[in-house]
């Protein structure tokens, strides 16, 4: 009788992780571990995709075999895959002084450094070459993509490395990041995306209009969605904002609206310019966030591509 497994989550809770230490152990346990929780099948998040249906020929594997199909016509069908050769992605991680900030679990830099890592794992693992750029105001380091197995250990040793300073400047990024890349491909943005939405959507834009997909990740802490302070509280600021001393109970409300308009924006932000978007709380885990966004946009794709 086979052994159950274990339930994932309880392995990567970000409170779990953030005392093992080691960030390339991290991704591979966040990999590795969803993979084997999903009965060991490949799991390709982005460069494989439904592409047609063809009719069953001897020999074929019998796994893909399209049973809907069969119900309908009494034929067998094999579902057939594009993959996309030479596939690049691009992961644009935020490394400013706000990502600093902690409720009391991982703080939105290590929730970040997870996600960051996970996905650089998942997509060399998959045979296709990874790129990240660390920035805040402006690009502090970047490194190169590249397809080796090994190329997940440089990526974690410069996360790892990374000191947050100074304020964020998404917008200014996304534009660099639009002329410097020759190549189509996918870029990733990993952060609390604390800046203007005006200037993230024209980002977005110019990353669209030269013919990159993009992904916003939006991490943020649970203090920063809910706000649930009490008491005179004092709030040291980040980014250059000076500390405030104040009734956080008397803010609440309006603080909420002027976060759900933010998030609203940058939304509808997303929408425009036909982006992925994905709202990350810290205190999830970290397969939670990463993992189910990808389930659904595969669910997503093969439902727009498929013919009946």
């Amino acid at each position: 009788m086979p052994v159950a497994q274990p339930k994932l989550s309880k392995y990567l809770d970000p409170k779990i992780l953030s005392r093992i230490g080691k960030l390339e152990l991290i991704a591979r346990l966040v990999v590795e571990g969803f993979m084997a929780g999903a009965h060991r099948s490949p799991y390709h998040g982005f460069s494989v995709e439904f592409a047609q249906h063809r009719e069953y020929t001897y020999g074929d594997d019998p796994r893909h075999i399209d049973w809907k199909i069969y119900g309908k016509s009494g034929r067998y069908y094999i579902k057939q895959y594009d993959v996309e050769t030479n596939f690049t992605a691009q992961i644009l991680h935020d490394a400013s002084e706000s990502m600093l900030y902690s409720s009391g679990g991982a703080t939105k830099l290590e929730y970040a450094n997870y996600l960051t890592a996970s996905l650089a794992y998942l997509i060399t693992s998959q045979q296709d070459a990874v790129g990240v750029g660390i920035f805040n105001e402006g690009l502090e380091k970047f490194i190169e993509p590249r397809q080796a197995a090994g190329h997940v250990h440089t990526i974690c040793s410069e996360l790892e490395r990374a000191e947050p300073r100074r304020k964020t400047d998404i917008g200014r990024i996304m534009h660099e990041f639009a002329d410097r890349i020759r190549r189509r491909g996918i870029v990733i943005v990993v952060s609390d995306l604390l800046d203007d939405p005006e200037r993230i959507m024209a980002g977005l834009s110019h990353l669209r209009f030269a013919g990159h997909e993009a992904i916003l990740m939006h991490v943020m802490d649970p203090f920063e969605l809910e706000f649930p302070f009490d008491g005179l509280i004092k709030f040291r600021g980040l980014e250059a904002y000076p500390e405030i001393t104040c009734q956080p109970r008397m803010l609440r409300h309006s603080y909420l609206e002027e976060l759900n308009r933010h998030i609203a924006a940058i939304r509808r932000a997303c929408e425009r310019n036909n982006c992925d978007y994905v709202l990350a709380s810290t205190a999830q885990p970290v397969e939670v966030a990463l993992f189910g966004y990808l389930t659904s946009r595969i669910l997503r794709r093969r439902k727009g591509r498929v013919k009946a």
